[in-house]
C-alpha cells in the first residue's frame, strides 16, 4: 500500500511548513487527487492517521478534493472534460488531446495553530 508512504511525505510536509510558521500544530490539511494520479484516496484517508500519530498533524481533520479528468485537443484546440479511460477531445471526439488535469496530488492548503506569543520558540 504506496498510500501509506504518501501519507507520511504528506505529514512530513505539513510539519516542514508548520516549522517554518513556528505553528504548534495543524487542525486542516486539504489535498486535491485526480483519478489519474495512482492514488486511491481512500486509501490515503485510511493511512493519514497511522502516519499523522504522535505528529502536529494527529488531529487534523484531512479534506481530500476529486480533481476532474480536463483535456486540451491538440487538434481543434478546445478544453474539456474527460473520463480516466476515455480521454477524447468533447468537442470534436479526436484522440489528440493533452491532459490538463486529473493526474495531480496537491497540498492545496494546510490550517494551522499559532503558539502564544508569550511561549518561547
Amino acid at each position: 500500500m504506496h498510500e501509506l508512504s504518501i501519507a507520511q511525505a504528506l505529514v512530513e510536509q505539513v510539519a516542514r511548513i508548520a516549522g517554518e510558521q513556528h505553528a504548534e500544530y495543524a487542525t486542516h490539511i486539504r489535498i486535491r487527487i485526480g483519478p489519474l494520479s495512482g492514488v486511491e484516496a481512500e486509501l490515503l484517508a485510511s493511512a493519514f492517521p497511522l502516519a499523522a500519530a504522535g505528529s502536529l498533524a494527529e488531529h487534523a481533520r484531512l479534506d481530500i478534493l476529486q480533481a476532474p479528468v480536463r483535456v486540451r485537443c491538440q487538434t481543434c484546440g478546445a478544453e474539456s472534460d474527460a473520463t480516466a479511460n476515455r480521454l477524447l477531445c468533447g468537442a470534436c471526439g479526436d484522440w489528440h488531446t493533452q491532459v490538463i488535469s486529473g493526474d495531480e496530488l496537491i497540498l492545496e492548503s494546510v490550517e494551522l495553530e499559532m503558539r502564544e506569543a508569550n511561549e518561547s520558540v
